[in-house]
């Protein structure tokens, strides 16, 4: 593999579209995938991905129906997000008002919403609407189909929801670490959770193009699992998680252009994997250390238990030696 030259990579009107689209969802997806682990949600995103499938068809339909660009991020973005979201709000309901477990829950939505797109992409192929070939890259992604206004709907809609959750920052930290704290300061968490959902779910679906709606998963849950351990705040959870997303993009979209006919998914994905087995090893070392320098300190402080109670037993003998000494001298 002969990697290409910076200049001459981003001089490339594709190459630079690509690398740029993957960034953007990695960041984006990374630093909205913290809110889902912190709050012990991560199989929802499965869900988030698996269920987008029918809204993207649904979307493309109507959008080519009206005469639009059926294939336009914004259009398979909305349509994502919207089918997304009602699947979270049917895996809610169904935990709310059944005696049905949340993981069971999951599956009844999953089972819908996913089979539900299948079908719906069998309706489309069959069907005289133009422009249906590339439907079936939206499961894998293809971010070499990314265009400059792509880029812009993805920054656009990533912002507008990475916003949202800044301006109500407070509400989400209670929501996420003491829901019944937030109940009780009047927050209204109903109204709180429903909104970090969507902006959860924008988030994620934005890299449904980019990196389809199987592998957009990873990108939401991994960076999070990767900077946990080292970090101590949901700020800088966040943030890292963020960053995290953003530099495996960056990577992964330079060394799958560079490796030739790759997709660049899968590639940020296998990078994301090495990182996380670097955390764990960085993770393990480092426990490792503290655990040896509280053996170190447990050993010292049972070293100084000993000496002390050596020279306090000294001490006793020889007041008891003085005090017999003294009880000789007084009967002679």
């Amino acid at each position: 593999m002969t990697l290409i030259p910076l200049g001459e990579f981003f001089a490339t009107y594709g190459f630079r579209t690509t690398f740029f689209a993957v960034l953007l969802v990695g960041f984006f997806a990374g630093g909205a995938g913290s809110f889902l682990y912190l709050r012990a949600q991560s199989l929802i995103s499965d869900v988030m991905g698996h269920c987008a499938i029918l809204g993207v068809v649904c979307a493309f339909a109507l959008a080519a129906a009206w005469g639009g660009n059926g294939q336009s991020t914004l259009v398979v973005s909305l349509g994502a997000a919207f089918s997304s979201c009602m699947a979270v709000a049917l895996t809610n309901w169904i935990v709310a008002h059944t005696p049905v477990k949340p993981d069971a829950a999951m599956a009844v939505s999953l089972s819908i919403f996913y089979g539900g797109g299948l079908a719906a992409i069998h309706i489309l192929n069959h069907s005289s609407i133009p422009g249906k070939a590339g439907i079936m890259s939206y499961f894998f992604g293809n971010a070499a189909t990314v265009r400059a206004v792509d880029l812009w709907t993805i920054a656009l809609l990533g912002v507008i929801a990475s916003a949202v959750v800044v301006a109500m920052w407070k509400e989400v930290a209670l929501l996420v670490f003491d829901p019944i704290m937030a109940r009780l300061s009047g927050c209204r968490p109903r109204v709180v959770d429903a909104l970090l959902t969507i902006c959860v779910t924008v988030a994620i679906v934005l890299g449904v193009k980019s990196v389809g709606m199987i592998l957009v998963v990873a990108f939401a849950l991994m960076p999070a699992v990767i900077v946990r351990p080292f970090v101590h705040s949901m700020r800088a959870m966040v943030l890292g998680s963020a960053c995290a997303g953003a530099i495996a993009g960056m990577l992964g979209g330079y060394l799958s252009i560079s490796m030739g006919d790759v997709p660049t998914g899968p590639i940020v994905v296998i990078l994301l994997f090495i990182a996380f087995l670097i955390s764990l090893a960085v993770r393990a070392l480092r426990l490792w250390l503290e655990l040896r320098r509280q053996g170190l300190h447990v050993w010292h402080c049972r070293w100084w238990q000993r000496s002390g109670r050596a020279q306090a037993q000294r001490l006793e003998t020889c007041a008891e030696q003085r005090e017999v000494c003294l009880r000789r001298g007084a009967y002679s």
